[in-house]
């Protein structure tokens, strides 16, 4: 059973891609463009996104914004209406990202993970859904991750914005779905970027940008609402958080050695 409708053909589509300058957002502007959608792209490195759009300038539009400001949000929102006439899916994939356990907890830090990773979405809803709603079309997929399942070693604040942006999702389909509007939620793991170049551990089933990016247009053709990959890792995180606490915890420690 489907819980979006499959969508297969990217021609003539609008798509807005906040956080398209790098990583996944990056390899999923390029491969819509050549799949023949309208791509807006919005990041803060407006350079890389004039890089993306020289691909295809006739279908792209470059809309520079800091996710964490409300009203930047707002009126790349208005322009992109304007240039496209709506826009058919918007997909955040904005999100910052830092190591982070309880004896170096970093209070500034933590506030830019949540401003970014969830302030910055809820920005992107103020500014999308009363037109979403009025007009009768669009969706929206969210890009959380599958650290936001359950508590994790190294993920203190990243982890919770995930979860928060899991839940958010949730409510969201409930609100929207029956209303003819799609909405994903999508959980990557680990992928090869900027960000978790970071990391000093092992990363399990590492993947690249690309490989994610055809992950997630490959759930959106199969109509699915939780798009998670690599499908191994993410299935284990799901299992484990069914256990009880006394289990989780131990199965953890074990994995991770912390």
């Amino acid at each position: 059973m489907t819980l979006n409708p499959p969508v297969r053909d990217w021609r003539g589509r609008s798509v807005w891609i906040v956080g398209a300058s790098s990583g996944i957002g990056a390899a999923l502007a390029q491969l819509l463009l050549a799949g023949g959608a309208r791509v807006a792209l919005s990041a803060r490195n407006e350079a890389a996104l004039n890089e993306i759009a020289a691909a295809r300038p006739q279908d792209a539009l470059v809309a520079p914004l800091d996710v964490t400001d409300a009203a930047a949000v707002a009126a790349a929102a208005a322009r992109i209406v304007e240039r496209f006439g709506g826009i058919d899916l918007t997909i955040t994939v904005a999100g910052d990202y830092a190591s982070m356990r309880a004896d170096d907890f970093d209070r500034a830090r933590a506030e830019r993970l949540v401003a970014t990773n969830l302030g910055g979405v809820l920005n992107v809803l103020s500014a999308l859904l009363p037109g979403l709603l009025a007009r009768g079309r669009g969706g929206i997929a969210i890009v959380a991750s599958v650290a936001g399942y359950s508590g994790l070693p190294r993920a203190l604040i990243y982890g919770p914005t995930k979860a928060a942006l899991i839940n958010l999702a949730e409510c969201l389909y409930l609100d929207l779905a029956p209303r003819g509007h799609p909405v994903y939620l999508v959980c990557p793991g680990f992928v090869r970027t900027r960000l978790t170049a970071q990391n000093e551990f092992s990363m399990p089933q590492l993947i690249d940008a690309d490989t994610a990016a055809r992950e997630i247009l490959r759930g959106m053709a199969a109509g699915q609402f939780e798009i998670a990959f690599p499908w191994r890792f993410s299935r284990v995180l799901k299992l484990l958080r069914l256990l009880p606490y006394r289990l989780y915890f131990a199965a953890i420690r074990r994995a991770t050695g912390l």
